[in-house]
């Protein structure tokens, strides 16, 4: 299949609001060694592509400059040394950057099959949370079956794919949200829900005996409330600090209940650690989709040149689950 020589894309004009985010043209890249050209059908839209957007979250160097971490579609090309794809393979992909384009460049080994029973549109909801989701709780948090877990953000896309990884693995899990409609969304997959604007997380936890593990994305006054939530030996996992990433803490207390305080964040990984977090869900993850105990929980799709009103819902709070592009489709 011959490559146009541009594509539309969506750039960034300068930081700001959703406004600054513009259709432009722009070159299709051609794959280098290890890499592959992804056809981009649908492409997922994440807190992160905001926080570019902001200004606040630079692309790592080599990165492409445009938002949008993952997305689905087809290989339209292969570079030297592949030899996992081929032209015409259905994939979805953690991607450095660029999704909001009609063709992207990554790593091979960060793409994946899409999943069998999966659409594209689903498909392009599942890199960025679930190699944030398992690389957290399962890789760094160590969750097991019967272990208590705490997600913040429930109905997010990353609460709403953790509460299903981590009922899967047999964990026992709560959830915080802060709407009734979006409590019975966590509820529905199977969390206990915790209306943060009417009960208060810590104490529900320690009714129970504490959150052998957390997952926090809020950070701020939550840094303190977290580890009083936890059981003896529990650990809190940090993401990202909406909330704010500095707190009063006492150190005493992490040390003599043996606590585990730690956290990642996905971007500025290397490639290599990515693509052994994709071996992992290759091996662990994609079978609970295929077995209809993970599938994305779908907010709304926008075209993609209506992508500053995709962030604008983003923004606005208002969202259950993942909000995607729609590029070619499919």
């Amino acid at each position: 299949m011959s490559l146009p020589q541009e594509m539309d894309v969506i750039g960034i004009a300068q930081p700001g609001g959703p406004d600054v985010l513009h259709p432009q043209r722009r070159p299709v890249p051609m794959p280098g060694q290890g890499q592959i050209l992804i056809r981009v059908a649908w492409a997922g839209v994440n807190r992160p592509d905001v926080l570019q957007r902001q200004g606040s979250y630079a692309p790592p160097p080599g990165a492409s400059d445009l938002p949008g971490l993952e997305c689905s579609g087809h290989v339209a090309a292969v570079g030297p040394g592949v030899t996992r794809w081929q032209a015409g393979d259905a994939v979805c992909a953690l991607l450095p950057g660029g999704g909001y384009a009609e063709y992207v460049l990554t790593p091979a080994d960060h793409a994946l099959a899409v999943p069998q029973g999966v659409t594209l549109r689903e498909a392009a909801c599942l890199p960025e949370t679930c190699f944030t989701v398992w690389s957290n709780i399962v890789m760094r948090g160590g969750l097991q079956a019967g272990e208590r877990f705490l997600v913040h953000g429930g109905s997010s896309g990353i609460g709403t794919t953790a509460i299903q990884i981590a009922r899967a693995l047999g964990a026992r899990v709560w959830a915080t949200a802060g709407t009734d409609d979006k409590c019975a969304a966590c509820e529905s997959l199977g969390a206990t829900a915790i209306n943060y604007r009417s009960a208060d997380f810590v104490q529900v936890l320690r009714a129970e005996g504490g959150a052998d593990l957390i997952l926090d994305m809020v950070g701020g006054d939550y840094i303190r409330r977290n580890l009083r939530a936890l059981a003896d030996e529990g650990r809190l996992v940090f993401i990202a600090f909406l909330g704010g990433a500095r707190a009063e803490v006492n150190f005493a207390e992490i040390m003599m209940r043996r606590l585990t305080v730690t956290g990642s964040t996905l971007r500025p990984q290397s490639d290599l650690a990515k693509a052994r977090i994709a071996d992992d869900l290759r091996r662990n993850v994609w079978p609970m989709v295929e077995a209809g105990q993970l599938r994305p929980v779908m907010d709304q799709e926008f075209p993609l040149a209506r992508a500053s009103a995709a962030h604008a819902r983003m923004e606005g709070g208002d969202h259950i689950g993942k909000i995607v592009l729609r590029v070619a489709g499919g």
